[in-house]
């Protein structure tokens, strides 16, 4: 079913909140509808629009976004410990992590709370606490539209890294992510070594996949504002990483720099603490501040625009560089 909207405020389709608004939003559910909606061709210019958590719009939309709206789960194969998820682009992500944990699936209870949709979660890779989407995702059902064909892709050729993958440079504008299957476990499998995580799952009576699920929304919840309250995006920006030479400069300085191996033997930096350590945590700027309790968030203080935002943004990179010589880059989708 397509249902379609003309000049609609976008306010509450985006997680900061900015009144922005597109020429034209589609709600689809199947292949069949986004192969009507590409029958007469390809609009000049179109986007996916998905739970909006990772966006920032910075002017109207003069084309038309795509959002989808199939909601179903379902086992696609089960041989006693390995178990086969199928999950539609529509359902909550938060909700699919419920749903393994309700059912004793380990895999991704470490992403639990972390808000947008499933369709979306190998667009970006989306990662916490040790863990990445791309972790367990085995593959990705899409449509193309140049073919109108539908394709299934591999978790192998998806391209995955930190914060990356296929969807956003190759296959950018190309392709509409309808599903993805993941491949989850009955054996335990838990993850620990991250963050507070490990002191919050004790606390509850050790290593279940509630506990930890339990353990992860309650450290989100105490660090990360809520975009129902106060419009932000999650995370900004990207934790930098960096050569080992550089890490150890940082480190014979800051020797309290918090920092995880990467691949390549490079070594991944803690963007909050950068920005912390560069003085700007709870810094405000008109209507545009960084989160008090988490530096990597960017909040809307209220009426905010996209341009002031960025502009923000900018400020907060020019500070972070000024101080430790570090670019960071921002996670969030502008438009």
């Amino acid at each position: 079913m397509i249902r379609e909207f003309h000049h609609i405020d976008l306010r509450d389709r985006n997680s900061f909140g900015v009144a922005q608004r597109a020429e034209r939003l589609v709600e689809f559910e199947t292949p069949a509808d986004l192969r009507e909606l590409f029958a007469d061709g390809i609009p000049e210019r179109w986007t996916v629009l998905s739970g909006g958590n990772n966006i920032l719009f910075t002017r109207d939309y003069d084309g038309m976004l795509l959002t989808p709206v199939a909601r179903g789960i379902g086992i696609v194969s089960d041989d006693g410990e390995r178990v086969r998820v199928r999950a539609e682009a529509g359902v909550e992500w938060d909700d699919l992590v419920e749903w393994s944990v309700e059912r004793g699936l380990w895999g991704i209870e470490n992403l639990s709370l972390i808000p947008g949709k499933a369709g979306a979660a190998p667009v970006q890779n989306i990662g916490a606490y040790g863990c990445e989407a791309g972790d367990s995702i085995e593959r990705v059902e899409m449509y193309c539209v140049e073919t109108g064909a539908m394709l299934t892709l591999d978790a192998a050729h998806c391209g995955f890294g930190y914060r990356e993958s296929v969807f956003k440079h190759s296959l950018k504008g190309r392709v509409v992510i309808t599903a993805v299957e993941l491949l989850l476990h009955r054996t335990p499998r838990p993850k620990l070594g991250y963050g507070d995580v490990e002191r919050e799952v004790e606390a509850r009576g050790g290593a279940t996949l509630r506990n930890i699920r339990e353990a992860v929304c309650a450290i989100r919840r105490a660090k990360l504002p809520d975009p129902g309250v106060l419009g932000n995006a999650g995370s900004f920006f990207k934790n930098p990483v960096v050569g080992a030479d550089t890490a150890a400069r940082l480190l014979a300085e800051f020797p309290d720099m918090p920092h995880y191996p990467a691949p390549e033997g490079r070594v991944k930096l803690a963007a909050g603490w950068l920005i912390d350590r560069a003085g700007l945590k709870g810094h405000r700027e008109g209507r545009v501040g960084v989160h008090e309790r988490q530096a990597l968030v960017l909040v809307n203080l209220g009426g905010a625009t996209g341009g002031e935002v960025i502009a923000f943004a900018r400020k907060v990179q020019e500070a972070v560089h000024a101080r430790f010589g570090i670019a960071i880059d921002t996670e969030v989708n502008i438009l």
